[in-house]
């Protein structure tokens, strides 16, 4: 017999969770007595009462340090609040993107995640706590608040801290809890499951498994190397690619999950995936890819290096979507992009006649419409694809998309990019983040920048740098009302527009004691086909010249230049590694005097 203990607790104000869910340093987690234990509580009391003990509530992680730990505090915790029913990774993992299939498959509750996603591990490294709801999706804000309440409030918590759960070994465990009356004895049914399954059987019904098989193994086969970067992809690109689509076991590396990542960041970009890119650069392989801590971001490369940035990855899914038998099956109902993600989608979106939805930054938004049946595809600037398959982006399945158009098309990586440029011109994009400036000073300069944008003479302005020139066709502060429940949210960030689909983008994120953070998003539309393999430095340059000018940035801030650059645009690699000292190609971070020229 397990019993329940009540253990007194005092409040935390700063337990307010994202659509990421809550994330801190390990040692914040570890140190602050009952900090781990008031938010689980918190999160378990949200979830009515009287529906607990017919509830189901999935629990996985990526595998990052402290995760065990926090699994077998929400098991207890989960179990003297009468949740009679838990689903668990092996071991703990669960992709994130495994999560939400394993919720909606077995009509759970909810989920809990345990991920910092992209960010470092280890015992010095982040952790996160998130939850996902029966949709299978992040929990949306009308339910982050009501966390946020119960935690500021909390005085007290349940837990049996006698229970202990054996996660290496798959079946079912069952406890007897002690009730608080007495009256009656519930069973808990803990339930381990292998990690990758569920995913993987939902996978099949999506592609093609034949044709992919016969891409990775046939006698015409492609060589690919898939870098989990020891993060909770490894098992199932393992299990998925190399043991069922036949794949050689060494074009998968770095797929045993570690608690430190390796020592590395997990992080899918061509910064910290930098072993990637120098073997793919040696022409040996195909096609590659990586992926981060929790398995929902992607990165794709082709032979000799080649980047698809994640603004032009969504694209070509969308151009070649009836290489996928999901969408032969359903149609596609809409594409959506984030804001701040380059207008490549919507060039694919306005020749193909599909819906394009625009939306603010969180996936909680392309989540509703896809509730709603309004979207099927959507993508965000940040390494993020996926579609209505889930309510999470999905790192593997948009590398087994990618996967699937190179079986149908034939074609390389390269081409198949290069085709997609000529026929629908190019959107070279960057974004420049100035960390920890002045909170006063950056909104001051945000509020000038408005107040100057909505002045009737800009729109129609034109705005030159060197024999560049660009017409304002919108200028505004970015609004969103959401077409499934009517909730408008506002003051997303400032847009200029110009007349040939070019766009600058100024964001604001993050005030406090460490400052607030500026985003500059430059998104610069070629349609000439004589010009979308030039220098991204050089199309990119006047507007960023023009970015700076109007909004006196670096004036405004003290800054002489951003705290890290994400170039996220490319010129082709081929072989040439010398190239390499010509073309800002690649995701870098850098400081305000290093050269994204000379990264690597």
């Amino acid at each position: 017999m397990v019993k329940i203990t009540t253990v007194k607790t005092k409040p935390y104000g700063d337990q307010k969770p994202g659509t990421s869910g809550l994330r801190k340093r390990v040692t914040v987690f570890q140190q602050n007595q009952h900090y781990a234990e008031n938010f689980i509580q918190s999160i378990i009391s949200v979830i009515d009462p009287a529906e607990r003990q017919a509830a189901t509530l999935v629990v996985g992680g990526d595998g990052r340090f402290f995760m065990k730990d926090a699994i077998q505090l929400i098991v207890q915790i989960a179990a003297a609040n009468g949740i009679n029913h838990l689903v668990i990774g092996q071991n703990g993992i669960m992709s994130t993107p495994a999560v939400s299939c394993v919720i909606r498959k077995i009509k759970a509750v909810g989920g809990i995640i345990l991920t910092a996603s992209h960010n470092p591990g280890g015992p010095n490294g982040d952790f996160g706590i998130k939850y996902n709801i029966s949709s299978g999706g992040p929990a949306p804000e009308g339910i982050t608040n009501k966390i946020f309440e119960i935690s500021k409030g909390l005085q007290e918590y349940h837990i049996c801290p006698e229970l202990k759960v054996d996660l290496s070994k798959i079946g079912k465990q069952t406890f007897d809890v002690e009730t608080f009356n007495n009256e009656y004895y519930p069973i808990i049914y803990l339930e381990i499951v292998d990690s990758v399954e569920a995913y993987a059987e939902m996978l099949r019904g999506i592609f093609d498994f034949a044709a992919l098989k016969t891409l990775l193994s046939g006698d015409k086969h492609i060589n690919v190397r898939l870098d989990a970067m020891h993060g909770v992809v490894g098992p199932y690109v393992k299990k998925i690619v190399c043991e069922e689509l036949g794949s050689p076991a060494n074009s998968a590396v770095n797929c045993v999950p570690q608690e430190d990542f390796g020592g590395h960041h997990p992080d899918p970009n061509l910064t910290y995936a930098a072993d990637l890119v120098k073997t793919m650069k040696e022409g040996e392989y195909d096609f590659g890819a990586a992926f981060d801590g929790d398995g929902d971001r992607n990165m794709v490369l082709g032979k000799h290096g080649f980047f698809v940035n994640p603004s032009d990855s969504v694209a070509v899914i969308a151009a070649n979507i009836t290489s996928i038998p999901y969408f032969q099956k359903t149609g596609v109902k809409g594409l959506a992009r984030s804001m701040p993600t380059s207008g490549a989608l919507d060039n694919v979106a306005k020749n193909l006649k599909m819906q394009l939805f625009e939306t603010p930054t969180g996936w909680k938004f392309f989540g509703n419409l896809m509730d709603a049946g309004k979207l099927s595809l959507c993508g965000e600037e940040s390494f993020g694809t996926g579609s209505d398959h889930i309510r999470e982006k999905d790192g593997l399945w948009a590398v087994l998309a990618w996967l699937s158009i190179l079986a149908t098309r034939k074609q390389s990586v390269e081409d198949i990019m290069k085709d997609h440029w000529q026929k629908f011109g190019r959107n070279f994009f960057t974004r420049y983040d100035y960390e920890e400036v002045d909170s006063d000073a950056a909104n001051k300069m945000i509020k000038d920048l408005e107040t100057a944008m909505f002045d009737p003479s800009f729109k129609g302005k034109k705005l030159s740098s060197g024999d560049k020139t660009y017409e304002v066709a919108v200028a505004d502060n970015f609004a969103y009302t959401d077409p499934v429940d009517g909730s408008v949210s506002k003051n997303q960030g400032l847009r200029i527009i110009f007349s040939d689909g070019s766009r600058i983008i100024f964001r604001l994120s993050g005030t406090g004691s460490a400052g607030a953070t500026v985003r500059l998003y430059i998104d610069s539309y070629e349609k000439d086909p004589q010009k979308i393999y030039q220098d991204p430095q050089v199309m990119l340059a006047p507007l960023v010249d023009i970015a700076l000018k109007v909004s006196q940035l670096h004036e405004r801030t003290g800054r002489s230049g951003p705290t890290s650059v994400f170039v996220i645009c490319f010129f082709f690699l081929v072989a040439h590694y010398n190239a390499f000292n010509m073309y800002a190609f690649h995701v870098c971070v850098c400081t305000p005097t290093y050269n994204a020229h000379t990264y690597l």
